[in-house]
């Protein structure tokens, strides 16, 4: 007599569960990285990618324990939904362990007074959030002084926003050497989100200064510490631009036709300046013998 196996039916809807969730995770971050759909719709459909892999971990638990008690057939059902519905959880987890970390914060700046040209009205601070435990979370995240000028200070700024390849939508450099220049730009975070930057460079009593402010321009709860860290990580960059640039300008070398350089040049097809590398040893004559100092001999 032939005895039937069955399939468990916890690892089969584990594991169909699991293969749709995984859709749903991927695609609104395509999508929403092109712009497709609003954050809106985004935050929708991760939702619903949150809650349909959820119920495939649960699924795939329970499969896990009824086949480890009735025999039945489905363990790689189960696994799979499992393995699965992890790595669709895994960006929840991550989100909330950073949200957890920094404070609730959507707006990071390193002084209050500087102003995002992209938006209008700009976004309100929040009053109840601690100034305190910002600067705690973002040491780094404080005006820069370097001893530039504000429009060499802005070149450096700028070439460093080209090389982070972020989308500028203002540029305004400074019209004299103690004037001020403005930066804005648009950067598109890995998840689709997208924010705010704005850099100004002005001119203080020790040289250039650099103030910096990152927003995000979809209202939350939190930024997960976005723009606090790129803040932080985009002033360490341009602390280690302006010495190499200092270095360089140290180390350059002295311009031709200074002192003990090249001869001038000459005019008219001749020179009348000897080189004294070309010049004979010695032109003058022979001394003349040293007179005898010696008293004549008596006759």
């Amino acid at each position: 007599m032939r005895i039937l196996i069955r399939t468990s039916k916890w690892a089969i809807w584990a594991r169909r569960l699991a293969s749709f969730a995984v859709p749903l995770a991927v695609i609104p971050v395509v999508l929403h990285r092109q712009q497709v759909i609003t954050t809106e719709a985004f935050h929708t459909m991760a939702l619903v990618a949150l809650i349909v892999a959820g119920l495939s971990l649960f699924l795939s638990l329970g499969a896990l324990v009824r086949l480890w008690i009735t025999g039945d057939r489905g363990w790689d059902r189960a696994f799979g939904g499992l393995l699965l519905s992890l790595l669709c959880l895994a960006p929840f987890v991550y989100g909330f362990i950073e949200a957890s970390r920094y404070p609730r914060v959507t707006d990071v700046s390193t002084t209050p007074d500087l102003k995002l040209a992209l938006l209008a009205p700009a976004p309100s601070v929040d009053p109840t959030v601690d100034q305190a435990a910002i600067e705690a979370a973002f040491p780094n995240a404080h005006t820069r002084t370097y001893p530039l000028d504000a429009p060499r200070l802005y070149e450096v700024v700028n070439k460093l926003v080209n090389d982070w390849g972020w989308h500028v939508r203002l540029r305004q450099a400074p019209p004299t050497a103690r004037g001020t220049g403005q930066i804005d730009a648009v950067v598109t975070t890995w998840l689709g989100w997208r924010d705010a930057v704005a850099i100004r460079v002005s001119t203080g009593a020790e040289g250039g200064v650099v103030d910096m402010r990152s927003a995000s321009l979809t209202p939350s709860l939190s930024d997960l510490g976005a723009n606090g860290k790129r803040i932080e990580e985009f002033l360490l960059a341009l602390d280690s631009a302006v010495t190499t640039v200092l270095r360089n300008s140290v180390l350059a070398p002295a311009p031709q036709g200074a002192e003990g350089d090249t001869p001038p040049p000459v005019q008219g097809g001749r020179s009348d300046v000897v080189v004294p590398a070309d010049r004979p040893a010695d032109l003058r004559p022979p001394p003349p013998e040293p007179f005898d100092t010696e008293a004549p001999p008596q006759e």
